[in-house]
């Protein structure tokens, strides 16, 4: 039986991304699943992996890319127990996804509740996983405190303010005037980051418990400055370095440490997914369980705005690079659900 999937054998512009097709499906070895994968996101990190400047990123071309995905059992390997052919399953792959099939080592698939539409479980995997653990392993954020969320408009950005509204924290968030009704619509405050300094916003409020900011460079100092007395800044991305707007990670990470040792009542702490997965592997079960529990009962739903098939990945990374994405975007990989 063939399959398809998208690959890119240089690293490059979305031009990179091409479909392929295999004509045998991979065999799992002891300890692994074969998935049918049903649905993909796709984010700005898989913009990040296709550049080859994914920061720690190893693997080489010819490759898939592809953080996260939901998809099915479809064929157990040797040893393999606690799961059973057509289960829905989901996993961070880091690469890899944008496959009809895939192989997965077991112990890290995490069972998805019957019933979830695909496209909103996988939401979860990533971005909504990000928000959480910032909130509530690193920030430790509690009821009704304040917080600002840089790329407001954006997937971890709706993620943050749907589950800082279910803490009912006052929120603020930066984004483009386009997407003004979107972080809104959160009940957060918008600021149009291209008009207004959101600096002297958040200290005429008072300054905020915790500042969210992927942006890196300056940005991390500006952010550092809007909290109040025992904020904490919680810096996850170096997006201006990856856009080439004059970040650096080596000099991000060393004002970041310097600002924890000076007295100055603030405390600053990185966020990784994949080295908070690494250490601490139950946390992203536990946790992705608690998601998909609340994404069952209604009390959160994944802001979609594109669901695209496979053959559009090249489109989808065009569209997140143009910062045209109100919320997400969701590859539809196998549509047979």
């Amino acid at each position: 039986m063939s399959y398809k999937k998208v690959i890119l054998n240089e690293f490059g512009t979305p031009d990179v991304l091409q479909i392929v097709e295999e004509n045998t499906l991979p065999e799992p070895s002891a300890g692994e699943v074969r998935v049918k994968v049903l649905a993909a996101s796709a984010t700005f990190t898989d913009t990040l992996v296709r550049k080859g400047i994914y920061y720690g990123f190893k693997e080489a071309p010819p490759l898939s890319p592809g953080y996260d995905m939901v998809g099915v059992v479809d064929e157990l390997g040797a040893n393999v127990t606690g799961f059973e052919i057509g289960q829905m399953v989901a996993d961070l792959t880091i690469w890899g996804a944008y496959s009809e099939f895939m192989l997965r080592p077991s112990s890290g698939l995490v069972p998805v509740p019957p019933g979830l539409d695909p496209a909103e479980a996988v939401s979860m995997v990533l971005s909504y996983i990000t928000a959480y653990q910032m909130l509530h392993r690193v920030a430790k954020i509690q009821r009704g405190q304040s917080i600002l969320v840089h790329g407001a408009g954006g997937a971890v950005g709706t993620a943050l303010l749907q589950l800082g509204g279910l803490l009912d924290l006052k929120m603020c968030g930066t984004a483009s005037a386009s997407k003004r009704e979107l972080v809104e619509g959160f009940g957060a405050v918008h600021i149009d980051y291209a008009k207004e300094d959101f600096i002297a916003r958040m200290q005429a409020e008072g300054g905020c418990d915790a500042a969210f900011d992927f942006i890196g460079g300056d940005n991390f100092k500006r952010s550092f400055q809007s909290l109040k007395k025992g904020g904490i800044l919680v810096p996850y991305g170096f997006y201006n370095d990856a856009m080439g707007k004059g970040g650096n990670v080596a000099r991000d990470y060393m004002n970041v440490a310097l600002w924890n040792i000076l007295p100055n009542g603030r405390k600053a702490a990185f966020y990784a997914i994949g080295g908070m997965r690494e250490k601490n592997p139950d946390w992203f079960k536990e946790d992705l369980a608690v998601l998909f529990d609340l994404l069952k009962a209604g009390q959160i739903k994944p802001s979609i705005e594109r669901r695209m098939k496979l053959e559009d990945a090249k489109e989808a990374h065009e569209l997140i690079e143009q910062a045209a994405v109100k919320g997400r975007i969701v590859l539809i990989v196998n549509d047979d659900f």
